[in-house]
């Protein structure tokens, strides 16, 4: 019997175990980079001001040690060294998931925070120059002496600002509810109390421990070049029901009182009464002069403009304004800090539990030339 098909046959069965060996070994290696990477990216998401967890319905051990142990139970001693602030100081900093997650719902029911700027700070003041004119300038020849020029004008803008705060109730049964989801109701309650209070200042506040808002900065018809800085530019309805004989010549005339450069990324802003007398209106042809949106999620627009609904607009009436159109983007800042600060309070009103919870947000107009209001005059 010839042996060297056995030896064929024993030779490749070698090379066969040898090549699985090395693909186990390729496989393992691959394995371990693969673990260590996971490995990396878990501590990366936990270090991050995120705190996003790597599997969807995931929460953190912060956050399980703040609602679990600290929101239900009150036991502070699972916070400290997780937050920047003590009970002393007025509450404990929530974990950044929940701080995002009311964040996000406040911006989604707060007309105003869709179309501003808001700009996160680290302290209470917040102060920036804004230019009121640019330097002088000419033209000369390419070896003409360059003659000085003028210097530029500046204001210094500083939002006033206030502690916004909410204080919704749970009863200890409620808490104790192990399927009764806290940090949800929380995360709800804190944002529509918090959005209602910032909507209402951002359009009417007094600047007096709360925003500036944008009704309460002085007003002139006169036009940007003539205006004084600091003035908002109204113009006249013409009829005490909003509107004269044309009254799409009134709202054209807003859109093109705003500077052509402003005027990408503008948007009108009025009250949904206000907005209902708006939608009858048609020009001389007979169209209107509303056009719904004509898809899910897309505005409603007016001579091509969205139209943001915000109730704190006041309504048709006499020396009312109750439309406003301008680049809010450029023309309104809001400020805030960056943590959302909760105090457990059990012991105010027994047997509920209340969650105090406070914001610094300031607010005021940025540039007076980006916002146009209507002003109701017969």
């Amino acid at each position: 019997m010839n042996p060297e098909p056995e030896q064929d046959v024993l030779a490749a069965s070698f090379d066969i175990v040898a090549r699985q060996d090395r693909t186990d070994d390729a496989i393992s290696r691959l394995q371990t980079e693969l673990d260590e990477a996971k490995a990396r990216l878990a501590r990366l998401g936990r270090s991050g001001a995120s705190r996003v967890a790597l599997a969807a319905g995931d929460s953190t051990i912060e956050v399980k040690g703040f609602v679990d142990g600290y929101l239900r139970q009150g036991r502070e001693t699972e916070l400290k060294g997780m937050n920047s602030a003590t009970g002393a100081e007025g509450g404990f900093a929530v974990p950044a998931e929940v701080d995002v997650a009311i964040a996000a719902t406040v911006k989604a029911i707060s007309p105003i925070r869709q179309v501003a700027q808001v700009v996160q700070v680290g302290s209470a003041g917040y102060r920036k120059l804004v230019s009121t004119g640019g330097a002088a300038s000419g033209w000369v020849s390419e070896l003409a002496p360059r003659p000085g020029t003028g210097t530029s004008n500046f204001k210094e803008i500083n939002p006033p600002s206030g502690e916004l705060y909410a204080n919704p109730a749970a009863s200890q049964t409620m808490l104790d509810d192990a399927a009764f989801d806290l940090e949800s109701w929380l995360t709800g309650e804190i944002a529509v109390e918090f959005a209602r209070a910032e909507g209402a200042a951002f359009v009417n506040g007094t600047g007096v421990d709360q925003p500036l808002g944008i009704l309460r900065v002085p007003t002139s018809t006169e036009g940007d070049d003539t205006r004084e800085f600091g003035e908002l530019q109204y113009l006249k309805s013409g009829a005490d029901d909003g509107f004269d004989v044309g009254p799409d010549l009134t709202l054209v005339d807003m859109v093109h009182s705003l500077r052509s450069s402003l005027r990408q990324g503008a948007c009108w802003l009025m009250n949904s009464r206000t907005l209902a007398t708006i939608r009858k209106l048609k020009t001389a042809d007979g169209a209107f002069i509303w056009q719904p949106g004509l898809s899910d999620g897309q505005p409603d627009r007016l001579l091509g403009y969205p139209v943001v609904e915000a109730e704190d607009m006041p309504d048709i009436d006499i020396g009312e304004y109750p439309i406003a159109f301008g680049n809010f983007q450029a023309g309104y800042l809001i400020t805030e800090r960056t943590a959302t600060s909760i105090l457990r309070d059990p012991f105010t009103n027994k047997p509920f539990v209340h969650f105090y919870a406070t914001k610094r947000v300031g607010g005021q107009v940025l540039d007076t030339n980006a916002i146009k209001l209507l002003r109701i005059e017969a």
